[in-house]
């Protein structure tokens, strides 16, 4: 469907257990724009909200691909559904493998199947960066290693693993990879035994030395920058790393000049989440990856005034000049689920590289924090339906909140994660 022939409409939103996808929901619905939330899971707390229009049970989940694409296609063949929204790895995925068939119906604002891959491609991708001349971690293939003298991170190469990336893996499949290793110098692992786990031949990343951690996202319109934010991360799911569940919007020109290179030369299109830390040694943002899809702190973006929702819609109904990029520094914000998760992770989690913060330090921390910036990403007066939904399907499961409820992206850099979090989307 071409941009100039959508005039409106109800919007898609796949999601599944993660909350993140509530930006969308709260922003739109607000501005009086339908949200249609479809998710293979029952009961996730989306279905609760006050700014949930339509629920939608999809027969499928990512792990059947194609049944998870033709339902999603089933529901854009709507005439009352305008567009979609790439909440996930694998809903970014779908829309450039099956670009065509989507576009007959709907308006999207996702990159092309090349065009995505090359940000997938972790290994590519710092080819990229080296040749544009940013700053990044040294990063090589597993197979490429023959000295293990520095402190390393051993991750999969790809975001998401699918026969277009890994050659014979199954067809129709779709799989995230999140075994993260961290090797210290001259530690040797079982190289046959990572790539088993992996299931392809991962990447070995220079562990950082973190002075601060950035998140800059935005919206790219064909290589050109719509809008852009940034929040520094000041605590994170774990003590060791993860995504921001305590932040503060900032803005770093540094920052900002390295992603504009990198995502002109990729000719970037549609969400952009990539993070990027100061190198306690030398002074230099570098970038570690990038996301193509919704982020986990995007409920902070839009408090601070940068919709990233409604920039989204806007550029789908072919009314990108609309869009006013402005955002106000210093706007703070807290998941509740993941402050808990954080200091839960003072027991749970192990990191060779850092030294643990003191629990009752972290925990002054976290009340100062939340005295000074009463804010929460889901603790919301007007919609209390969504966190009561989530702590009680939470209690129900039985499982560290954080996991449950927030999304599965920005694992921990600086830990060891078990195999059996190797998980199918």
């Amino acid at each position: 469907m071409t941009e100039s022939s959508v005039r409106g409409g109800a919007v898609l939103i796949p999601t599944g257990k993660e909350l993140k996808s509530y930006a969308i929901m709260r922003s739109l619905h607000r501005r009086g724009i339908d949200t249609v939330v479809a998710s293979p899971r029952e009961r996730i707390p989306h279905f609760a909200s006050r700014y949930c229009s339509e629920a939608v049970l999809l027969p499928a989940s990512p792990n059947d691909l194609l049944a998870y694409k033709d339902s999603l296609l089933e529901l854009a063949r709507r005439p009352d559904i305008a567009t979609a929204y790439p909440v996930r790895e694998c809903d970014a995925y779908v829309f450039a493998k099956f670009r065509a068939e989507f576009e007959e119906h709907i308006s999207l604002v996702t990159p092309s199947l090349d065009v995505l891959e090359s940000g997938h491609d972790r290994h590519r991708l710092a080819e990229t960066a080296a040749q544009v001349g940013v700053p990044h971690a040294d990063t090589r293939l597993l197979s490429e290693v023959d000295s293990w003298d520095r402190d390393v991170i051993v991750k999969s190469r790809y975001n998401i693993l699918t026969g277009d990336y890994v050659e014979d893996f199954p067809a129709g499949s779709l799989q995230e990879v999140k075994h993260v290793r961290s090797v210290p110098a001259g530690a040797r692992p079982d190289v046959d035994e990572l790539r088993e786990e992996m299931h392809h031949d991962p990447i070995v990343q220079d562990f950082i030395p973190q002075e601060r951690k950035h998140l800059y996202t935005a919206l790219w319109d064909h290589g050109e920058p719509l809008a852009t934010y940034q929040h520094r991360q000041i605590r994170q799911n774990s003590w060791v790393g993860g995504g921001g569940v305590y932040r503060k919007s900032v803005h770093s020109q540094a920052v900002d000049d390295a992603a504009r290179t990198l995502l002109e030369q990729l000719d970037w299109h549609g969400y952009a989440c990539i993070e990027y830390v100061k190198d306690a040694e030398t002074g230099e943002w570098k970038f570690l990856e990038i996301n193509p899809r919704v982020w986990q702190s995007m409920p902070e973006a839009v408090r601070a005034g940068a919709d990233f929702p409604y920039y989204y819609y806007q550029r789908a109904m072919g009314r990108g000049e609309e869009i006013e990029n402005q955002y106000e520094p210093g706007v703070a914000c807290h998941i509740a689920y993941g402050e808990l998760a954080h200091l839960a992770s003072l027991w749970r989690d192990e990191s060779p590289f850092i030294e643990r913060p003191s629990t009752a330090g972290t925990l002054w921390n976290m009340i100062t924090s939340t005295i000074r910036h009463p804010r929460f990403d889901y603790i919301r007066l007007d919609d209390p339906r969504l966190f009561l939904s989530g702590v009680r399907e939470t209690l129900a499961s039985g499982v560290t909140p954080s996991r449950n409820f927030q999304n599965e992206e920005n694992h921990p850099e600086g830990m060891d994660r078990p195999a059996n979090v190797d998980e199918r989307v």
